[in-house]
């Protein structure tokens, strides 16, 4: 079963979930790790079957949380190259990945998308879960390019 929802939107902080059977994702983390942490308890969900985190770009309220929850948990970090190169040196000793296409993760698969906005390289996500569902996000649009229109 195929489950997204926001654990929180907004300028002071953005982090949602996407969750296939008992592994999920995190697109962005705008808060603390504890808040973060707190929201995600309230769903029922424990830190062992989240299975990455998911950056769209590197503005505060997208990675505020992300470089101690990671470190902390051991949990791997997924952008693009100059999101991951505007998040250094914060993400040395975690796990992060140059995300530039289709990936397998968490039973879904993870599909990048340019986005339009003010950072090195932003990105939208495609996510088709093993059930066949598939949405998108983007965030921070200020115009719907054919790029994003197409995912």
């Amino acid at each position: 079963m195929a489950f997204f929802t926001s654990l929180y939107s907004g300028s002071s902080g953005n982090c949602s979930v996407v969750r296939c059977g008992d592994e999920y994702l995190l697109i962005d983390m705008g808060k603390s790790c504890r808040i973060t942490l707190n929201a995600l308890k309230a769903l029922g969900l424990s830190v062992g079957g989240m299975r990455g985190i998911l950056v769209t770009h590197e503005h505060s309220d997208h990675i505020a949380g992300v470089r101690v929850f990671a470190k902390k948990y051991g949990i791997p970090v997924f952008a693009s190259q100059g999101t991951l190169l505007a998040m250094q040196p914060s993400l040395e000793g975690v796990e992060s990945w140059v995300l530039e296409g289709p990936l397998q993760l968490a039973g879904m698969e993870v599909t990048p998308f340019a986005t339009p906005h003010d950072s090195a390289q932003s990105l939208g996500f495609r996510i088709q879960t093993a059930d066949g569902r598939q949405f998108a996000l983007a965030t921070d649009l200020g115009v719907v390019t054919p790029c994003v229109r197409e995912h």
